[in-house]
């Protein structure tokens, strides 16, 4: 089978888009497939298209042109998929990639086939490796010595892509947290209560520390102002504080986003006025409370201060209590 590489090019692509699309569990397989797929075939296939006659290039010159255009022509498709409403994810790309070495290795065929046979390139099944050898013997010591630089380049950049995949980096570390209203969507909070009257939000923590953390969340009934770029604390009462523990979970850039741990928080409000509900976010370990019913004025309303600088992860509630009528 004189064309058995492009064969072989459209096979092992359609393989890994089977694993991709069916057994995504697949790891390491997934990998040296995709590889193959990303560094090697899109190049090799264009390479075969454009320069069909076997005189064109001999074998090392398509070896070492087909890793340095493949590495050329992926990015490219990812920067037109970003215009597309389709974006740089992973479907997308394996998608496209997978149509253009199709496509090319098809283009490459019709070509070949318009010479003679013995015109055309195509790669001798059984004395591959013997053909390899034979080219690189016939180069001159330059084209040797470039050759042999160009191979060791592309091996360091191949071992290094897999030291990344194999070893992941860790990223940022954070931690998300939320309030929703009562149905679970960023709307219909509470704002305007009467006295006692019971309100509730749907609290939410997702950990991406990269560790385990015991998270302390701290509610507040604040009612300040802000004065000569100063927060100035008028009010400042306890409300309740729970302790929750979770591990570390992945950051889900893939599928639909999927919530780690949420919590129905049930609240009512004995004090009328105008106030914000502060839900405050401490990591392992939060300062104790003296007894007290007024915190303002204490060292304990450097906190609100705090959340209000962005030192310390909070979000809050805008709320008007008034009397029942």
């Amino acid at each position: 089978m004189r064309n058995w590489d492009l064969a072989m090019s459209v096979v092992v692509s359609t393989i890994l888009m089977a694993i991709i699309f069916i057994l995504p569990e697949a790891g390491y397989v997934r990998v040296a497939l995709g590889l193959l797929f990303v560094l090697f075939l899109p190049g090799y296939a264009l390479i075969s298209a454009l320069f069909p006659k076997k005189e064109d290039l001999d074998g090392i010159e398509r070896l070492a042109l087909s890793f340095g255009l493949s590495i050329a022509v992926v990015p490219l498709i990812g920067l037109g998929l970003n215009y597309t409403p389709f974006g740089i994810r992973l479907i997308p790309i394996a998608v496209s990639v997978y149509i253009f070495i199709v496509i090319f290795s098809i283009v490459a065929l019709i070509r070949r086939r318009m010479l003679f046979p013995e015109e055309s390139f195509h790669i001798p099944l059984r004395d591959f490796f013997t053909s390899l050898r034979e080219d690189f013997s016939y180069s001159s010591r330059l084209d040797k010595f470039l050759t042999v630089v160009l191979v060791i380049a592309i091996l360091a950049a191949i071992g290094m892509l897999v030291y990344v995949i194999i070893t992941p980096k860790e990223g940022e570390h954070f931690t998300e947290f939320y309030i929703l209203g009562p149905d679970g969507k960023a709307a219909g909070y509470p704002h305007n209560l009467t006295v006692g009257e019971k309100a509730s939000v749907i609290i939410g923590i997702v950990n991406h520390e990269y560790r385990p953390v015991n998270y302390v969340v701290e509610i507040w009934l604040v009612n300040a102002t802000f004065e000569n770029n100063t927060t100035v604390v008028n009010h400042m009462y306890f409300i309740d504080s729970f302790n929750v523990s979770l591990n570390h979970t992945p950051v889900t850039i893939e599928g639909n986003w999927t919530p780690q741990w949420e919590m129905l928080y049930n609240f009512s409000i004995n004090r009328t006025g105008q106030y914000k509900l502060w839900f405050l976010l401490f990591k392992d370990y939060a300062p104790p409370l003296p007894a007290m019913e007024d915190y303002a004025g204490s060292e304990v309303q450097q906190r609100i201060i705090d959340a209000v600088e962005g030192k310390i992860q909070s979000l809050n509630l805008n709320l008007v209590i008034r009397e029942k009528d």
